[in-house]
């Protein structure tokens, strides 16, 4: 990695942008290279490499998700990091929340595993899940609705 110029300045500016903002993990793409800053604790970790060609896999609906539900529903609770999306604590247990789950404020609703780190997802508001919108174990990307919540 010796000729990869990494512009530190940008690196210090996405782990402060991280703490402002409560963010665990934020990832960004420029010039062919892509700079990943997660935080974990106390402790920030950076992970740069060039830019890879991504292929979009074909769309599968959730099975709890009606086929007519909008990627933007109105009470859809965004992803707040780029993972793999898991409804349940471990395999073989029962999901956190299915469609019809009354939720509580801070309620786990799904775990995203984010560098080999497990993020608990909290329903940020009351209400009852009218929609899963992802399957166990798919890849997630950033601000993808994950839950909807009326």
């Amino acid at each position: 990695m010796s000729n990869l110029n990494i512009d530190k300045d940008l690196i210090r500016d996405l782990a402060q942008l991280l703490k402002e903002v409560g963010l665990t993990e934020i990832e960004v793409e420029s010039g062919g290279h892509r700079i990943r800053v997660a935080a974990q604790g106390a402790q920030t970790f950076v992970h740069a490499a060039p830019a890879a060609a991504v292929t979009a896999p074909a769309a599968v609906p959730a099975a709890d998700a009606p086929a007519s539900a909008p990627a933007k529903a109105q009470g859809a609770v965004p992803s707040p990091m780029v993972g793999t999306a898991y409804l349940a604590p471990q395999p073989g247990s029962a999901n956190f929340v299915s469609v019809g789950t009354k939720v509580a404020v801070g309620q786990t609703l799904l775990i995203i595993e984010a560098m080999k780190t497990m993020n608990p997802i909290p329903a940020p508001r009351a209400g009852t899940v009218s929609a899963i919108l992802v399957n166990d174990g798919q890849p997630v990307e950033f601000g993808e609705p994950l839950v909807v919540i009326e």
